[in-house]
């Protein structure tokens, strides 16, 4: 299992990089090419989506992509350092806010779900990750 770590600061200007990284590595590792564009569309929308919650809570630790090749599959994880409170507990900022926040994360899930056919999101006290996998081909076996 290889696996290839990517952190960077908190910055928009970051997320391309990420992507282009993800990308590359997905490639080398067997995704097919076919579905390189919506690896890269759901990586950006992943490390936009931890950019926009580290800046919004003011954390000034990186975020953590890992780029994971195993046997038959590609796994890309992005995780962020954000808290999340539990469902229902809306003590920790006004309600407005927080709605606005929660359908802007609602529609980033959902376009990473909808590229993304295996996909895990994980959030706590301590921070989120969102966990994409994709099937791959071993090098030199043509998909027909």
């Amino acid at each position: 299992m290889a696996t290839v770590e990517l952190r960077f600061s908190a910055l928009p200007e970051h997320v391309r990089t990420a992507r282009l990284v993800a990308a590359a590595v997905a490639r080398r590792a067997g995704v097919d090419e076919a579905v390189l564009d919506e690896v890269r569309l759901a990586v950006g929308e992943a490390c936009s989506r931890a950019v926009g919650l580290h800046q919004v809570a003011g954390i000034a630790e990186p975020v953590r992509v890992a780029l994971i090749e195993e046997e038959k599959q590609f796994s890309i994880e992005v995780g962020d350092e954000a808290p999340r409170s539990v469902p229902g507990d809306r003590t920790s900022g006004g309600a407005a806010e927080l709605d606005v926040d929660a359908e802007e994360d609602e529609m980033g899930l959902a376009v990473i779900s909808g590229l993304v056919d295996d996909v895990e999101v994980t959030a706590g006290e301590h921070g989120g990750l969102i966990r994409m996998t994709w099937p791959t081909t071993p090098p030199g076996v043509a998909l027909t």
